[in-house]
């Protein structure tokens, strides 16, 4: 069964299914085909709208609150129409005539078809411009591919250089502390959302993986790990490259012993995240004792041993964020090479692209 979260980046991925039993008419009329564009009517209002392009068909059925749009394939190629419906113009146009309730957004079929209306371009055009566009689809899926391989190489190399290492070197360079005898950690302080600000000159990290928002002041300094308290991701390792503002859930690991490699540190802990995560406790709003982080132990070698361990695993990093940079360019270029095109304001001669796929 293909729901909303195999709906991925304008395309269906079979990455994740779920299983269902039909009988055999609802499997006739829900079964996917080869080029059918899948539309989910119904949602929180961010999410109603997305759009989903069947490449390659397998076995599998939609779910009910997802839309199927058949395209008339004589006006119109089906991948053209699946492209235009992810851009922006059409998330406008969308939006404006769901409905909302509570916590709910819907789409009507019926005045999806009357208000969405597609631009009339030549069909060679529209082909020339999904081949064109393919070409930024095909950068950014190498890329993908690329920072995948790199972070399944960064993982091993962190069992290597950390885990594996202190088994192999046990009773010599290597021993055991806990975070309490090399550092003070310290929770922050919760920020009114009065003091928020989209333009704010620091980010405001409140527990969670990402900043909560932005603000004009700040509380902790640049180069300092914290660790999620509160909330599905407590327990979740960052390193802070900037100043910024530590939270209510957030623990800022301060005032770091001399003999401890502040990089190395992050390091360790991201390996050891999963059990960082396993401290939680409470059911409503799940959280991490101090006193248990305080206790968490960590595995620490000679300095000289830390240094040359974070600069392996530095420059490995580095990598990945150079390309999952070079990645949200790709993304960058496309979405402007979409606006152009799709509104009529860069036409495309079909010539000019198969000459440019031949190259």
């Amino acid at each position: 069964m293909i729901g909303m979260k195999n709906l991925q980046d304008g395309k269906v991925d079979f990455t994740y299914l779920s299983f269902v039993s039909l009988d055999d008419n609802e499997k006739t009329k829900l079964l996917l085909r080869n080029g059918d564009i899948l539309l989910n009517r119904t949602n929180s209002f961010d999410l109603v709208g997305k759009v989903g392009f069947v490449e390659k068909a397998i076995e599998a059925v939609f779910a009910s609150y997802l839309v199927r749009l058949e395209i008339d394939k004589t006006k119109s190629d089906s991948k053209f129409v699946a492209i235009w419906l992810s851009g922006f113009w059409a998330d406008q146009m969308i939006k404006k005539i769901a409905t909302r309730a509570i916590s709910q957004a819907n789409v009507n079929p019926t005045e999806f078809k009357k208000f969405c209306l597609i631009p009339v371009l030549p069909l060679p055009e529209q082909k020339a411009i999904v081949d064109l566009l393919s070409t930024w689809d095909e950068a950014i899926e190498k890329t993908e591919r690329l920072i995948q391989a790199k972070e399944r190489r960064f993982k091993g190399l962190l069992r290597e250089l950390i885990l594996e290492s202190q088994d192999t070197q046990k009773g010599t360079e290597w021993k055991k502390v806990e975070l309490e005898q090399i550092c003070k950690v310290t929770k922050g302080k919760q920020l009114n959302v009065a003091y928020m600000k989209a333009d704010g000159a620091y980010y405001a990290l409140n527990g969670g993986i990402g900043p909560s928002g932005r603000t004009d002041d700040w509380n902790t300094e640049a180069e300092t790990i914290t660790i999620s308290e509160g909330g599905n991701s407590c327990g979740y390792v960052n390193y802070n490259t900037e100043r910024f503002w530590s939270g209510g859930h957030c623990y800022s690991l301060l005032n770091l012993k001399k003999n401890v490699e502040k990089h190395y540190l992050y390091f360790s802990l991201k390996m050891n995240e999963p059990k960082l995560m396993k401290l939680r406790v409470g059911s409503g709003l799940p959280n991490i004792q101090k006193k248990d982080v305080d206790k968490f132990t960590v595995a620490i070698p000679s300095f000289n041993k830390q240094q040359e361990i974070a600069d392996t695993l530095n420059k490995a990093q580095q990598e990945i964020d150079l390309l999952k940079h070079l990645a949200e360019k790709y993304k960058t270029q496309k979405r402007g090479l979409m606006q152009k095109l799709l509104t009529g304001e860069w036409r495309v001669k079909p010539e000019i692209v198969n000459l440019y796929k031949e190259a």
